[in-house]
């Protein structure tokens, strides 16, 4: 007898019962059961990511509230997800506890979402259409039309997802499964961030961009292509943009956040360009600011500065919350990156951040005023 049959005691639906349930064998009673339960325990988790989300203080937050209740809800779920695992890695635990944690971690979220797809041609992303209509397009059809489905993005009340009848380990997870589901997330952008975050672990320093940039497309930009299936996107031409944004956004982390991860030892500007600039590791580990890290930190602003300018496009390929979403977390990111900019030796001496004023005049800019690409970077 298998684990999962083992748990349908008495009323409670067996696995071997769902599959029946799906094909009309199974009393209605408790095949409701089944979807009351899932109902539930979806409806928890989405309360709990809104919890942490909204406690995390993160910028990202506010821009959560120019979505609908969906879309929101989502976007908290991938929040909390993401916050989840940097939790993990982050830790003050020996090193091999939260290798083992974050494997178990994979484990948990591979066996609710699914593994990474095999077929890129030919798997389905979700595209808003107007009036709030989605319809799921092939990857090779472009922004061609694809079959519809209901219009809150979700699959059809007579199909259960598998996902919805795990047992999970972690509050996140139901929340998380089902945002995947509803608005057909790859898996593969989600694991990504794992083994992103993973590469953090092995304390790993890069030679070159081209290396660092491997890294934070699976930190960063993976995210973004995440968050482009939430918000609803026209075409595949959205995709390039988002990795640009992702790289820009991630770019800016590291200025902002030297001083901190210098102290765990972790360095992540490429080595190559410490040694054209006549500065070294040892210098960076010991906060030395100087001419040369004047040099270093130009070249690193000067190339986030154009992926800022190339993420942009991706403006054009939004449905019009997205667009308003996009706009204020770019705005916010640039910001930071303009602040880092006027003062770059501040960086290794604290964490720079955006006061309160800041915050809000790009909250009421892209909640207030219509959203306008010229409005970017």
């Amino acid at each position: 007898m298998s684990a999962c049959e083992k748990m349908g005691t008495g009323s409670e639906p067996t696995c071997n019962n769902l599959g029946k349930a799906a094909s009309g064998e199974v009393p209605v009673p408790i095949f409701s059961q089944a979807l009351s339960g899932a109902a539930h325990a979806i409806a928890e988790s989405r309360a709990y990511c809104h919890r942490v989300a909204r406690r995390a203080g993160s910028s990202f937050y506010p821009c959560f509230a120019l979505l609908k209740s969906p879309k929101r809800e989502a976007m908290e779920a991938l929040y909390a997800f993401l916050r989840h695992t940097d939790d993990l890695a982050d830790g003050p635990e020996p090193l091999d506890q939260r290798r083992a944690a974050l494997s178990q971690w994979r484990n948990e979220v591979t066996s609710t979402i699914g593994g990474p797809s095999r077929a890129r041609e030919g798997s389905v992303f979700r595209v808003q259409g107007s009036g709030d209509q989605s319809r799921a397009v092939s990857a090779r059809e472009g922004s061609g039309s694809g079959g519809q489905s209901s219009d809150n993005g979700t699959d059809s009340p007579s199909i259960i997802h598998h996902s919805s009848f795990i047992i999970h380990h972690s509050p996140v997870l139901p929340a998380l499964s089902d945002a995947v589901r509803q608005f057909r997330i790859p898996p593969d952008h989600l694991l990504a961030v794992l083994d992103g975050v993973e590469m953090d672990l092995d304390g790993r320093r890069y030679e070159t961009f081209d290396e660092l940039a491997e890294y934070c497309h699976k930190v960063a930009s993976a995210v973004g292509l995440a968050c482009i299936h939430i918000w609803g996107f026209r075409s595949r031409e959205a995709f390039e943009p988002a990795r640009r944004c992702g790289l820009a956004f991630q770019l800016t982390n590291i200025l902002r956040d030297l001083k901190e991860d210098v102290s765990r030892r972790r360095i992540y500007l490429p080595l190559n360009e410490l040694r054209e600039c006549g500065y070294s590791p040892d210098d960076l580990l010991r906060g030395v600011a100087d001419q040369r890290f004047d040099r270093l930190m130009a070249i690193q602003i000067g190339r986030a500065r154009r992926l800022y300018h190339e993420g942009a496009g991706l403006f054009d390929f939004l449905e019009p919350d997205g667009r308003r979403v996009f706009g204020m977390m770019t705005a916010t990111y640039h910001t930071l990156l303009q602040r880092i900019a006027r003062r770059p030796r501040q960086v290794v001496a604290r964490r720079v951040h955006l006061g309160r004023w800041q915050k809000l005049r790009i909250a009421a800019r892209w909640m207030l005023l219509p959203p306008r690409r010229s409005s970017l970077p």
